[in-house]
């Protein structure tokens, strides 16, 4: 008998997805809004998690700190008095929706508010995998330059929101807007982008205004 070749494709991404759905629902039926956190590092993850917590003092907030190793940022959250915990995945470059679901029984949820996590430093691979939540939430400092939207497309072109701190190093760095926000739309019509500044605060209380816009 002849052998015969049988291929089959399967999506490797589906479990993950239907783990990421089932998560945005469980935590979406308890009022909290979840916001996937993805950039460069170095970009001002933390930094724009604390100041937006800050213009979100009426509400919860909880956040997953993913990191390669180290649990410096948790920690500092902590000393700040944010509900956080760490996960490190000792080499791999992004979350994914199984580490998320067996992440969440380290959260209280005893109210319901905002979710966020920083995902892996990282603006390929974190663009690619569900998580379970409800946005994308893309910071990018002018320190990267203004190039970035056209090295990684997938990033800016699946952001519900971007971020672009660092902005007053715009001029240190030949910073150009006009190239920047042309790569942006011609991916992206219709995410918002705020320019903020996480050492004033400056801008902040414009995005915490449109999350809880989002959220309601």
């Amino acid at each position: 008998m002849a052998e015969k070749e049988i291929q089959v494709v399967q999506n490797i991404f589906d479990e993950n997805d239907r783990i990421a759905f089932a998560t945005q629902e469980k935590l979406g039926k308890m009022g909290v809004f979840v916001v996937n956190i993805m950039g460069a590092p170095g970009a001002g993850k933390t930094s724009s998690i604390i100041n937006l917590i800050q213009q979100l003092s009426e509400n919860k907030v909880y956040v997953i700190e993913g990191d390669i190793e180290s649990d410096i940022d948790t920690v500092k959250l902590k000393e700040l008095g944010i509900e956080a915990i760490q996960i490190n995945t000792n080499g791999a470059c992004h979350l994914d929706a199984p580490t998320i679901q067996s992440s969440l029984d380290g959260l209280s949820f005893d109210k319901p508010g905002l979710l966020f996590i920083e995902n892996i430093g990282n603006l390929v691979c974190p663009a690619e995998f569900q998580i379970g939540e409800h946005i994308k939430m893309l910071i990018c400092s002018a320190a990267e330059g203004s190039d970035k939207p056209y090295k990684y497309p997938l990033a800016f072109e699946k952001a519900d929101v971007i971020l672009l701190t660092k902005c007053d190093l715009k001029t240190y760095v030949d910073f150009n807007d006009e190239f920047f926000l042309k790569g942006v739309r011609a991916l992206n019509k219709t995410a918002p982008v705020f320019e903020v500044n996480a050492k004033t605060g400056q801008g902040f209380e414009d995005v915490a205004g449109w999350l809880l816009q989002r959220k309601s």
